[in-house]
């Protein structure tokens, strides 16, 4: 191609960033090419958050415009940022291979607290303008202020860094491309599966003129047809919705075991609390139609759950937020086992949040480089409350899994379990050679006595003592749904005739409540 190329970009530096990795891709292509900088009515307006802007494309119609006047002739977008439909004339030749889909929560350091959610400090002012970030962030922590935050990266964490906020989120994306040194804070990366990101985030999208078949030749080289595939589920999912970066709707796809697997979170408005599912399916036709439904098809009901609830429950929180009515009824409760003696250990491995409290609270003498491994993210929480942190963590509802997992981990040291009295060993069974592992009891399981059950229509079991316990007092109907927290549950059910349960995707408070809003 003789002719050279103008590409339109916005003037951040991050936008910048971007334009000049696709220039140089293009230049190896073959083409010539320079980058035209276009100002966008995001980039204008600095003092209104995302939802209190009109309309959508806030940083990209000027930028189409431009395209569509020939005054350039390939547009760089972070995905995320364009409107599902493309207007007349133009089209999304290609789509970048995805940066990391995450966001980052970044503190002040004198406002961090590694005991609570997310590693901020109780009642701390946390900065960010997006609709879908302030929704979720709300229904983990209710007791943040939230405060807009405008501005490109640099500029947002130097707000930060003049004590504007205690601490601020962002895509893990733009931080990694600016290569920004963030040694000064404290840095929290958030799993997309929990706190799910924009459609499309971390990805690059280039657009050019539908009639532009010589320039099209050329960039759809640059095409990375699988995160086209995952991101064309994600976005389609926004465009049955009809939204824009004001719409409090989070959604993130992988592929994996030739499966997509899709979380999605969606708000009514930024202050109130989000409906959640996942979904799994082999095929895209129709996917996103069915994740839509659903999400719209949530019905308010009432939900018994075999665990006490503080007020600061995730679980509560987002279901009672969703007219839902919740009981919180552990039927056991644990009483400590004194330690005797605490052998020399590599490893500790926790399965439940009650060993990590009963174990600590006893003040154990540890090895200065023990290392810590949890069953999943709610113990890991529980873990960090006594200012510990994981080497590793469970990130699947598949007890046995995860123990293959953590046993390949582990290799050839020491593993210490601390355990509940009469414990199912679903753990230490994986490990070839039980030499190497040692069992000990800090904790045993209490049946409690006059409870009154609740009416509901969905029980949520927690433990397979919860469901002896439960199954000595009540029954379970036809009509009522069941949830078991994993396969132990489940099984433990099965014993009492309990044949069609719901499993949720993770074993947190997070997975429970996406399979109550999944049920119906």
């Amino acid at each position: 191609m003789e002719r050279k190329i103008i590409i339109g970009s916005r003037g951040s530096d991050l936008a910048l960033w971007q334009a000049n990795h696709i220039l140089r891709k293009v230049q190896k292509l073959g083409l010539t090419a320079e980058i035209k900088i276009i100002t966008t009515q995001g980039d204008a307006v600095q003092d209104l958050s995302f939802d209190k802007l009109e309309g959508k494309g806030f940083f990209t119609k000027e930028i189409e415009e431009a395209l569509l006047k020939k005054e350039i002739d390939l547009a760089v977008h972070s995905h995320k940022d364009l409107p599902t439909t493309s207007p007349e004339g133009l089209k999304i030749a290609a789509v970048s291979e995805r940066e990391d889909p995450a966001e980052l929560v970044l503190i002040r350091k004198e406002s961090a607290d590694n005991g609570l959610k997310y590693g901020f400090k109780k009642n701390a002012v946390v900065g960010t303008s997006s609709a879908r970030r302030k929704s979720q962030l709300l229904a983990f922590r209710n007791d943040i202020k939230i405060e807009d935050l405008r501005g490109n990266v640099p500029t947002r964490i130097q707000k930060l860094r003049d004590k504007k906020y205690d601490a601020i989120m962002l895509a893990a994306a733009g931080v990694e491309r600016l290569k920004i040194n963030l040694t000064e804070f404290k840095v929290i990366r958030l799993d997309p599966k929990e706190f799910i990101p924009a459609p499309a985030q971390g990805v690059l999208g280039l657009q050019i003129r539908e009639d532009d078949f010589e320039l099209e030749q050329y960039i759809q080289k640059l095409n990375s047809e699988k995160v086209e595939d995952i991101i064309g589920i994600e976005r389609k999912v926004l465009n049955l919705f009809d939204g824009g970066c004001q719409l409090p709707l989070g959604v993130y796809c992988i592929k994996e075991d030739n499966k997509f697997k899709v979380w999605a979170s969606r708000s009514e408005t930024w202050d109130t609390m989000p409906k959640r599912i996942y979904r799994e399916s082999f095929t895209m036709d129709g996917f996103a139609q069915k994740i839509v439904n659903e999400l719209n098809a949530v019905k308010a009901t009432s939900v018994l759950i075999t665990r006490d609830l503080n007020d600061d429950s995730f679980f509560k929180n987002v279901l009672e937020g969703n007219k839902y009515t919740v009981h919180g009824i552990s039927f056991i409760e644990t009483k400590k086992v004194m330690i005797e003696k605490l052998p020399a250990t590599d490893w500790i491995f926790f399965a439940s949040s009650n060993a990590v409290s009963h174990f600590f609270e006893q003040e154990p003498e540890l090895k200065p480089k023990v290392k810590y491994g949890v069953i999943g993210t709610a113990t890991e929480q529980t873990l960090k409350q006594f200012g510990k942190n994981a080497a590793f963590v469970g990130k699947i509802n598949d007890t046995k899994v995860i123990a293959q997992k953590f046993a390949k981990t582990v290799g050839e040291e020491t593993v210490l379990f601390p355990q509940a009295k009469g414990g199912l060993r679903t753990v230490q069974q994986q490990f070839g050679d039980a030499g190497k592992l040692t069992d000990m009891v800090v904790y045993e399981t209490v049946k409690k006595e006059n409870l009154k059950l609740p009416e509901v229509e969905i029980v949520v079991f927690t433990s397979p003592s919860n469901v002896d316990s439960f199954f000595e007092k009540a029954k379970i109907s036809a009509d009522q749904k069941v949830i078991a927290i994993g396969k132990s549950t489940e099984k433990k059910l099965k014993e009492y005739g309990v044949e069609k349960c719901i499993l949720p995707e993770s074993f947190d408070e997070v997975g429970l409540a996406e399979a109550v809003f999944g049920v119906y």
